[in-house]
């Protein structure tokens, strides 16, 4: 196998917003020395937060990819935003991604937002390290923030490394895995001495060295014949175990430090390299073909034919677009023609560069584990797969959660209205959570997104980057429908103009499902009553139903089966059945007693506890409930559900209520029911 492939580390960075991320992957680049200075996120300096916005913000909007080398390694990393507005961001990096270090506030523990990002990648199965990071700050608790780990996420973490704190500060960590301490001595972590354990530490120490041992002997023998035979264990022996549980996914190495005062950095750039998977451990990708729907199988080596899997497009001003990419198997060559098997179109490629952040290094050949930048693609969308066209494959696409607010946006010049559909066609091509449509009645532009921060980042991207002035709407809650009670309905369309007709029938049931479930078709026509050709144009009639119900809102968790019907041996067709199918479910959905339901975010608010009476009642009045509420400690955390109809503009609210002393996050939970007066003054 190629030296090389096993020698690569593709990681991505994913945690809370403000929880470290950016800083971390700062740190990363400068000990790399892949920069020569230290970026500051507060000061807008930071090379992986390039956006004006996120100088601006001091938050990352685009998950962007950099690469440096560490002990004979290349490491790319994958640096992804930490707020609940951009998880599309997180969603298709961790697609493409072999691991990643989750960092927790040392103050905070899991907030909503990392425990959301750490769900997501468990969907694809992704080896990560833990990062307990601010240890720095008053108030930090490794030990509590491990416990939500293993309370909160229900995983197994496995402690390798603890802090020392004295006088409130943090000043070193004891090495559990070589049993020694690392004393931070000056500003940059370089300079960190190597030292004996300190004698009030002993104790701790020895419990938790044990503690490892135990874990590392549940999973591999050879460590537990040692340890039951009190034999000495080598750190190298420990190191291999913790990479194999790692890798298979059996727990998740804890380390910590402060990313911000040069401490622990080296240290996890070291686990980095020692138990993340290389793509060569996480063997073989799966696949399917395009026309048989078999599962194909790729290797991650050069020699393999080539795949590659396209997981973002970002318009770059100088050059065009710029297709990130993930090569699976095989060799890429400048100038290379490649067949993309989703949108079954052939492709070249002009150039490949490396990226970092917002520069593009130009390279010639890429090889099978790496993530490059491609240009000169045509017929290429976010989520396709390319490869040879005589060894066809398709891989898995990433799913991405559905908007939840819209504006109406207008130029408010004529001239520019034309203009500011492309601008907004080639935002919504970079950002899969994005949704574009045109009211019919009056020509607006309705752009849908993930919440307030998103549109407004959206927004004033379109502004600068094209320079179109617009007007905006109050935002529009993105309501959705359902039905109560099922309801059966008979249909005929029929169509005769002179020459051949339309005719199809249809007898259709629809139905409730639980919430979330989304649609359900099912086909329970006696044979011959309709043939099994017409069948997908009903199914494909009910889904283009369901996208515009009532007001424009769409309809959700309902089944619909296809009882009966019939057919004309000349005027039937699939237009025909399709149009049935439409007017079969129009008709069964107003007798099935229609339900308007609404989004609910899951509320995160943190705040002094002097402030806790104001807060409860404002969130309280805002149709919120409160789920857990903690004042043990400070700052006091209310944790709660409340319908995204009641808190637009809350960041100011929290603030006035606060003096700008607490913080809020809110992330989609789910939709339900709206209170029938509301539901009735909004359907008037």
């Amino acid at each position: 196998m190629p030296e090389d492939v096993a020698c690569i580390r593709n990681i991505g960075i994913i945690a809370h917003i403000d929880g470290g991320k950016t800083t971390t992957t700062e740190r990363f680049l400068y000990y790399t020395g892949r920069t020569h200075r230290l970026g500051d996120v507060d000061e807008g300096t930071a090379t992986m937060d390039w956006m004006d916005q996120e100088k601006e913000r001091g938050i990352t909007i685009t998950s962007a990819a950099t690469t440096c080398f560490w002990k004979n390694h290349k490491i790319n990393i994958i640096d992804t935003p930490g707020h609940v507005d951009f998880t599309a961001e997180v969603e298709r990096s961790l697609r493409v991604l072999d691991g990643a270090i989750g960092i927790f506030c040392a103050t905070n523990g899991v907030q909503p937002q990392s425990e959301t990002v750490w769900r997501q990648s468990e969907k694809y199965g992704i080896p990560r390290l833990i990062y307990v990071n601010k240890m720095d700050r008053p108030g930090a608790d490794f030990f509590a923030v491990v416990k939500q780990i293993e309370e909160r996420l229900g995983s197994k973490p496995i402690i390798l490394q603890l802090p020392i704190v004295r006088n409130g500060e943090f000043v070193g960590i004891i090495d559990l895995v070589r049993e020694q301490t690392i004393h931070y001595v000056g500003e940059n972590e370089t300079e960190a001495k190597l030292a004996h354990i300190p004698a009030e530490y002993e104790k701790l120490v020895e419990d938790y060295r044990t503690r490892l041992l135990e874990q590392l002997a549940e999973v591999n023998e050879g460590i537990l014949t040692k340890y039951l035979e009190n034999q000495p264990i080598p750190a190298q022996e420990v190191k291999a175990a913790i990479r194999a549980g790692t890798i298979n996914g059996s727990f998740f190495p804890v380390l910590c430090g402060s990313s911000l005062k040069n401490k622990g950095v080296l240290l996890l750039l070291d686990a980095i390299v020692d138990y993340l998977p290389s793509p060569l451990d996480r063997q073989e990708i799966l696949g399917q073909h395009p026309e048989t729907g078999l599962p194909v199988k790729r290797l991650p080596l050069p020699q393999e034919p080539l795949s590659i899997l396209v997981f973002k497009v970002f318009h770059q001003s100088h050059m065009g677009k710029i297709y990130y990419a993930r090569i699976y198997s095989g060799q890429l060559c400048r100038g290379q023609r490649l067949y993309n098997w989703t949108s079954q179109q052939s492709e070249r490629i002009i150039r490949i560069f490396r990226i970092h952040a917002a520069r593009y290094e130009e390279i010639d050949r890429a090889q099978a584990g790496e993530i490059v930048g491609l240009l000169g693609l045509k017929e290429t969308r976010t989520a396709d797969t390319l490869g040879c066209e005589k060894n066809p494959v398709i891989f898995e696409k990433a799913s991405f959660p559905q908007p939840v607010l819209s504006v109406a946006l207008e130029a408010k010049f004529k001239t520019d209205q034309e203009r500011l559909f492309q601008q907004l066609h080639r935002l919504a091509e970079e950002d899969p959570t994005v949704r574009l449509q045109v009211e019919p009645e009056n020509g607006q532009i309705i752009l849908s997104g993930m919440g307030e921060l998103h549109l407004e980042v959206l927004i004033e991207r379109l502004r600068r980057e094209s320079g179109i002035s617009v007007s905006t709407s109050q935002p529009r809650v993105a309501y959705r429908y359902t039905v109560r009670h099922q309801a059966t309905v008979e249909t005929k369309f029929v169509k005769q103009t002179g020459g051949r007709g339309q005719y199809a029938h249809v007898i259709l049931k629809i139905e409730p499902l639980a919430r979330g479930t989304g649609f359900v078709f099912q086909d329970e026509v006696r044979e011959g009553r309709i043939p099994s050709k017409f069948i997908p144009a009903v199914e494909k009639g009910i889904q283009e139903a369901m996208k515009t119900g009532p007001e424009g809102y769409e309809i959700l968790d309902v089944k619909a089966t296809l009882l009966d019907g019939s057919f004309h041996e000349v005027d039937s067709s699939d237009i025909a059945f399709k149009m049935a199918g439409i007017l079969a479910f129009r008709e069964a959905f107003r007798k099935a007693e229609p339900v308007l339901l609404e989004p609910m975010m899951k509320a995160e608010i943190i705040l002094p506890s002097s402030y806790l009476g104001e807060v409860l009642g404002d969130f309280t009045a805002r149709e919120g409930k409160v789920l857990d509420l903690k004042t043990c400690r400070e700052p006091a955390v209310i944790t709660g559900l409340v319908p995204l109809r009641t808190v637009f503009g809350y960041a100011t609210t929290i603030r006035s209520l606060t003096q700008g002393r607490g913080s809020h996050s809110f992330e989609p939970a789910h939709y339900q029911e709206v209170p029938e007066t509301f539901a009735a003054g909004e359907l008037d």
